[in-house]
């Protein structure tokens, strides 16, 4: 039989590697991830994620699934725009962990439920949330089309999917100074701050391997979402990409 290979950033893996080789680099620098998003965005993740939870239309009886939500920062945002419990769910147990602690430090933490899963066989039954979030962390999924099934199926009828995820499809007259930031620069944050210049070496590459906009709203559409749309933020830099489960 056929071995299945994907990527992992610019480097051919085999297909059931690639899932330790990112749950090691989200390991290595959890515990200065929050500070390297302020350094390698300037900041702008904020924004980005206050546009993004901006555009979940839900209510306090809603039941929120933050996926791939370690770092809290989404959870966070949730709880104070709705005052509802939210559940955490990460593959990651030392960015959960990290996460947790960060909310619990501010107050935050007792109004969210903390789960290690896989985005790709969520420990969830079908149609137990009203609002599925991811952000920034999609792209590292190994089957990222199984994740959107299973983020349709959680989802109960009516339900809202929104992911926030960097994009290949930056502008063009941004792109050459994205690009030699992306790979000169932040390889040497990485190295300067967290101390791990191959982990975000990784994360710029993984970067340009995401499918585009139309390709992603493609394969939301083949997950049975409906109403789908894309919202380029900061010249395309990042996209919200939302669909609904009718």
């Amino acid at each position: 039989m056929e071995q299945r290979h994907t990527h992992f950033g610019f480097k051919d893996v085999a297909w059931e590697e690639k899932q330790d080789l990112v749950r090691g680099v989200f390991t290595r620098v959890a515990s200065r991830y929050d500070l390297m998003n302020d350094v390698m965005s300037f900041g702008m993740h904020r924004l980005w994620k206050n546009s993004f939870v901006g555009r979940v239309r839900a209510n306090t009886h809603s039941r929120f699934l933050d996926v791939a939500g370690g770092t809290g920062d989404i959870a966070e945002r949730l709880q104070a725009r709705f005052h509802a419990p939210v559940t955490v769910c990460d593959i990651n147990a030392a960015m959960l962990s990290e996460g947790r602690d960060r909310l619990f430090d501010k107050g935050r933490g007792a109004g969210c439920t903390y789960v290690c899963g896989n985005a790709e066989s969520l420990p969830f039954p079908d149609a137990s949330a009203d609002v599925y979030t991811i952000a920034f962390g999609i792209r590292n999924v190994t089957d990222i089309q199984q994740a959107l099934h299973e983020a349709y199926r959680v989802l109960a009828p009516g339900g809202q999917f929104l992911c926030l995820e960097f994009s290949p499809s930056v502008s063009p007259a941004l792109k050459p100074v994205y690009d030699a930031y992306s790979f000169h620069l932040l390889p040497r944050f990485g190295e300067w701050i967290a101390r791990d210049r191959d982990s975000y070496q990784y994360l710029a590459e993984s970067i340009r391997k995401f499918p585009a906009p139309m390709v992603f709203a493609r394969m939301m559409e083949t997950a049975g979402f409906s109403r789908i749309k894309a919202t380029a933020l900061s010249g395309g830099i990042c996209y919200i990409h939302e669909g609904w489960r009718l």
